[in-house]
C-alpha cells in the first residue's frame, strides 16, 4: 500500500485488509473481487492483484517469505524499494531503503542531484551495521518531519552537520529537485485515463459492463472518441490482470467467468 499511497491514507485500511486476509493462503486463494473491495479508494488497483500473486507465489513455496534480495525481486510488483523494506523491517537485515524521503535527504547532504545506483550505494555505505531496522526508521522520520520538500526545518536536524546543501546557506536550486527516487508532482487526476480505469473497475465490480455501457461505465460518454478511448481503458485493465472478458463479451473482474 505504502508504494504509492501516504502512510495517513494507508495505515487504517492495511489494518481493515489484515483482518480480511490474515495470511498469505487467504489472500492467494481469496477472489480478486474480494481485494479489490477492501483495496478501493486507495488507487492503482494492480497493486491489490500483484499482491495476490505474490500471495500465490509464496504460498507455492510452503507459505515462506524470501529473505534475499534476488528473490524478492522475482515477486509480482516488488522492485527495489519494496524488497529492501522488507528485508529491513521484516527480517532486519543490513539494507538501505531509498525512497523519496531518503532519496532528498541524500541529495540535500550531497549538495547535488544523485543517480539512483549513486543513491542506493550511498545509502548502503552510510547505514550502520547491524542497525538497519531503527536506522531505516529514523531516516524517514527526519524525511517527514525535517527534511521536507518545502520549507525544511535544519534547525535541530542530526544531519544537517553533513549537509553540503545546509553548510552552504541552501542555494538555489534544490539538489533534490529531479534526484534519483524524490517523487515528482502527478499528473492531473481530473480527465486522466487513471481516472477513467477507476470508475470501469467500480462499474465492474457491480456487474457486467456491456460493450454499448462501455464509455458510460468509464465516464467518457460524449467525448470525442469516447468508445476507442473507453476500450483502451479496458484493454488496459484486461493487461493488468483486472478485468476480462466473459462468454458474452462483457467485461468482468477477472477470475469471475466459470471456466470450462
Amino acid at each position: 500500500m505504502l508504494q504509492q499511497t501516504q502512510v495517513s491514507r494507508a495505515e487504517h485500511r492495511w489494518v481493515a485488509f489484515l483482518k480480511r486476509f490474515p495470511t498469505t493462503a487467504a489472500c492467494a486463494e481469496a477472489p480478486l473481487s474480494e481485494l479489490l473491495e477492501e483495496w478501493a479508494g486507495l488507487g492503482y488497483p494492480r497493486r491489490a492483484r500483484n499482491l495476490q500473486l505474490t500471495a500465490i507465489q509464496v504460498e507455492s513455496n510452503g507459505g515462506v517469505i524470501p529473505n534475499r534480495l534476488e528473490d524478492l525481486l522475482t515477486l509480482p510488483g516488488v522492485g527495489p524499494y519494496t524488497a529492501r523494506a522488507v528485508l529491513a523491517f521484516a527480517f532486519e537485515q543490513d539494507a538501505a531503503i531509498v525512497d523519496t524521503n531518503l532519496g532528498r535527504i541524500l541529495a540535500r547532504r550531497a549538495g547535488r542531484p544523485l543517480g539512483r545506483a549513486e543513491a542506493q550505494a550511498q545509502a548502503d555505505a552510510w547505514l550502520p551495521s547491524g542497525q538497519s531496522w531503527a536506522w531505516n526508521q529514523a531516516l524517514l522520520d527526519i524525511g517527514a518531519l525535517r527534511c521536507r520538500p518545502q520549507a525544511p526545518v535544519c534547525t535541530g536536524c542530526p544531519v544537517r552537520r553533513t549537509c553540503a546543501w545546509a553548510r552552504a546557506s541552501w542555494p538555489a536550486p534544490d539538489p533534490a529537485a529531479g534526484s534519483a527516487a524524490v517523487s515528482t508532482r502527478q499528473a492531473k487526476f481530473e480527465g486522466s485515463a487513471r481516472q477513467a480505469r477507476g470508475r470501469l473497475l467500480r462499474a465492474a465490480q457491480q456487474g457486467a459492463v456491456s460493450p454499448e455501457g462501455l464509455s458510460a461505465a468509464a465516464g467518457l460518454e460524449g467525448q470525442a472518441d469516447a468508445q476507442a478511448q473507453a476500450r483502451a481503458v479496458a484493454d488496459s485493465l484486461v493487461s493488468d490482470g483486472l478485468l476480462e472478458r466473459d462468454g458474452a463479451s462483457n467485461w468482468v473482474i477477472a477470475g469471475t467467468t466459470a471456466k470450462p
